[in-house]
């Protein structure tokens, strides 16, 4: 039968007999245990506390503490608790033995011994005991191994969040990118084609000059007219590189001063001075604006910018004669619209999709341009927060607006309004004349 136990297992016998533990002494050694001697209760708790041994042998009758309480203390005790307990009594009662199993031993074994069922018993609860001591380990094993499973878990989603994240910052990117490699596209070209022509111009006119003119020999007529041509061409090459300018200032520039805008100053700046070239062509134009603007916090010279967009596209593309009527309401979304609306041609759906496209023009043998304007106009908007559009009709004219959020109160009452301004002739430019 010694192939059934686990030589090297510590036993510890309590018993207050010595010719009992005599007996067990002699024959658990000879099976290859270690045995561990405790002679009342008192001395067992502390020795099973000391060694821990693998399996305890509690006599039930002795004086002081029992076996029975013995048990119980033992079980209370964490480093104990585990231990399994085989009780060695006399007594045959149905009684007793519940109660030894009630207070928390794991088998008995009944007085006078029989060597070959206490071998068989201690074997069998000592494995009992090993096989626990493994599920418990496995147990602990895989506790570990789901806590940092979860733990890769947590990790791999925060990774993927990031990573989807980092997805939707390169798409961004990306397309930001592509929409300035077109940008760059359409630069080249208006560089390649739109400036070459005004540039060859100046030169075949300088050379006329050159011929027509000397030191000695006031300019004619014709060299007046020359001039006048070069001085055109000049300023219309001046114009396209400007309109470069800025929008490549605009698209670098990340950050600018915000600060209350006066926007019947500016309008009046613009008008009065900015557009000051466009008088003479457009001599009989009217422009209405509301009696009051609402004070917005933004970035002045963009904004300037817009206006003489707008306010210079309807002045070209607007009725014969042009007339324009200036505004602002206050949309559902809290944001302020600003619109300059025109009597002119109107616009197809196919040619309000280009509008705000760089580099495009849509009336070619109208009036010249670069086709920059309103592609300004969208990336100035964008950058500021708000959104640029336009809203027409073939025959019904335009309405070109752009929408920026509200930033600041009204500096003043008369400065509040209603949601819609309706442009009433308190200042109506006719003919360019500001008085």
């Amino acid at each position: 039968m010694n192939d059934i136990h686990f030589p090297q297992d510590t036993l510890l016998i309590i018993d207050d007999m010595p010719s009992n533990v005599k007996v067990l002494l002699k024959f658990l050694t000879t099976s290859g245990f270690k045995v561990l001697i405790a002679k009342d209760g008192t001395e067992g708790i502390q020795r099973a506390e000391l060694v821990r041994p693998d399996l305890i042998l509690l006599d039930v009758l002795m004086p002081g503490m029992d076996g029975f309480e013995v048990c119980q203390e033992l079980k209370i005790h964490e480093k104990t608790r585990d231990i399994p307990i085989i009780f060695m009594t006399a007594l045959t009662e149905t009684l007793d033995k519940v109660k030894g199993f009630e207070v928390g031993a794991a088998d008995y074994i009944t007085k006078p011994f029989q060597h070959e069922e206490v071998l068989a018993r201690v074997s069998t609860h000592l494995s009992i005991r090993r096989l626990q001591q493994q599920l418990q380990a496995q147990n602990k094993q895989l506790k570990n191994e789901i806590s940092i499973r979860k733990q890769a878990e947590v990790g791999l989603q925060q990774t993927t969040f990031q990573l989807a994240e980092r997805t939707v910052k390169l798409e961004e990117y990306t397309s930001e990118l592509e929409k300035r490699n077109l940008e760059l596209d359409a630069f080249a070209h208006t560089v390649a084609h739109d400036l070459k022509k005004p540039l060859g111009t100046m030169a075949h006119l300088t050379t006329l000059l050159k011929n027509h003119c000397s030191p000695n020999t006031l300019p004619d007529a014709e060299s007046i007219e020359e001039l006048k041509r070069l001085y055109e061409t000049e300023q219309y090459a001046v114009n396209i590189i400007d309109a470069l300018l800025l929008l490549a200032g605009v698209s670098r520039q990340t950050q600018v001063a915000f600060q209350p805008l006066d926007m019947s100053r500016i309008i009046t700046n613009v008008i009065e001075h900015r557009l000051i070239q466009m008088r003479e062509q457009y001599q009989e134009a009217t422009i209405v604006l509301p009696d009051s603007w609402p004070v917005i916090e933004s970035y002045e010279p963009w904004i300037e910018e817009i206006w003489i967009n707008y306010i210079g596209n309807a002045l070209k593309y607007g009725g014969s004669p042009p007339h324009l009527e200036l505004g602002a309401s206050l949309q559902e979304n809290g944001m302020i619209c600003f619109w300059v609306r025109d009597n002119g041609q109107g616009l197809t759906k196919k040619e309000q999709a280009l509008l705000f496209t760089p580099f495009t023009r849509l009336h070619l043998k109208r009036v010249k341009g670069h086709g920059l304007g309103l592609s300004i106009v969208q990336q100035i908007v964008e950058k500021l927060g708000g959104q640029a559009g336009v809203e027409s009709a073939v025959d019904y004219g335009s309405r070109f607006y752009f929408s920026l959020p509200v930033r600041s109160t009204p500096l003043n009452t008369r400065n509040s309004f209603p949601e819609e301004f309706v442009p009433i002739s308190t200042k109506i430019y006719s003919s360019f004349d500001p008085s």
